[in-house]
């Protein structure tokens, strides 16, 4: 009896360790699919409940972003930026997106140190340093 129970014990702990490891996935990759419908609503829903079960998710805060970025809420935007890049300092998409958000703002300074780190650590969107560099440019006149 008692061996039979510890087995119902054990099959218990196990489904509930794997069940949050799949509904975090499942978040995301339903926040990454309503993203991409342009459901923005559905989407934020998916990416906060998908940080709730691992606040670690940079993906999550940098889909967030996106969506504040289309929502024009500029504060919530660079607040998802800042966390992405205190979770991975070098996550060349949100080191892009601040840089263009700080040159918006005209923030030249901090923009120009955002594309010094963005030129260090780019290598899918570094086609876009010279579009940042000659945006400051253009605007610090």
């Amino acid at each position: 009896m008692k061996i039979k129970n510890y087995k119902i014990l054990l099959i218990i702990i196990f489904f509930s360790l794997i069940g949050p490891a799949n509904a975090e996935n499942t978040f995301f990759t339903d926040g990454k699919n309503y993203f991409n419908s342009e459901n923005y609503k559905k989407a934020k829903i998916s990416f906060e409940k998908d940080i709730v079960f691992n606040p670690k998710s940079e993906k999550s805060y940098l889909y967030l972003a996106k969506i504040f970025n289309k929502e024009k809420k500029a504060i919530l935007e660079e607040n998802n930026l800042k966390t992405v890049l205190l979770l991975n300092p070098k996550n060349e998409e949100a080191i892009y997106f601040l840089a263009k958000l700080s040159i918006e703002k005209s923030d030249f300074l901090k923009a120009s140190d955002l594309i010094k780190t963005f030129d260090k650590v780019c290598n899918k969107l570094c086609s876009e340093s010279t579009k940042l560099k000659d945006k400051l440019k253009n605007s610090s006149k």
